[in-house]
């Protein structure tokens, strides 16, 4: 099965922009979107062969999730089941026969870091919600995590330390859900491959430079590591300062 994921920072922009045909030419299973900033009847999208499930935010043109799908699932939820959690639209979940697959878009904690109180607390919350599910069947979940991990995932690492996105707190939480049971599939295959990126800022032609981080994933269940035949980027993919990143699995 193929998996794609991506934060197209703006659903809307992106459709004006090609979105259809690059959906097309994915041709997966899944396909995972963050920041979608919608609210619901803002657009008309209904790729052929795929089912959508939408998680809004309250506030309206803010952040936003949801999973296309060709196969039906079990059960969908939204959220993680706290409210302090669930008013963003940041979490939507499908229920399969041999596995959970969860789209997350993870708070950012923004310049300054004023936000690193709530995203401590968010990645408590997260990870105790994935480690649940893990306990059931595999999971598997992707998104834009807002976290270079390691100094190999972002161009410069030494002037940005402590950063939004690149702060210890942050490392260390991506560091106590890989240690709860989860693999990062792209480092799993590549662990030593530089200049890997989904995520360049606007600024100074960092895209065309390729001075990048990796802050968007796919992290799988340890007991999935062995079914993992690719896991890629797609730098090639315009249209959003993110680029799309992919899982292929064997059932």
């Amino acid at each position: 099965m193929r998996y794609i994921s991506w934060n197209v920072n703006g659903l809307r922009a992106v459709m004006k922009k090609g979105f259809e045909e690059t959906f097309q030419s994915f041709d997966a299973d899944f396909v995972c979107l963050q920041e979608t900033k919608l609210q619901a009847g803002q657009i008309e999208l209904s790729p052929p062969g795929y089912e959508s499930y939408w998680n809004y935010a309250e506030r309206k043109g803010y952040s936003g999730t949801v999973i296309f799908t060709r196969h039906t699932p079990l059960a969908v939820s939204y959220g993680i089941g706290l409210p302090e959690h669930d008013t963003e639209g940041r979490v939507v979940t499908l229920e399969y026969e041999n596995f959970y697959l969860v789209c997350v878009y993870t708070p950012n904690a923004q310049d300054g870091l004023k936000r690193i109180d709530y995203r401590m607390r968010w990645e408590d919350a997260f990870r105790a919600y994935l480690v649940e599910l893990d306990q059931r069947k595999p999971v598997i979940v992707c998104g834009d995590m807002n976290v270079a991990h390691e100094e190999i995932d972002l161009k410069n690492p030494k002037t940005n330390v402590g950063n939004a996105g690149f702060s210890d707190e942050e490392r260390g939480k991506f560091t106590e859900l890989l240690a709860a049971g989860f693999t990062d599939s792209f480092r799993a295959l590549y662990p030593d491959k530089t200049d890997a990126y989904s995520w360049w800022s606007y600024r100074a032609a960092a895209r065309e430079r390729n001075v990048g981080w990796r802050i968007d994933y796919f992290v799988v269940s340890n007991r999935l590591r062995e079914r993992i035949t690719d896991a890629f980027i797609l730098p090639e993919v315009m249209g959003s300062d993110h680029c799309p990143v992919g899982l292929e699995l064997k059932w």
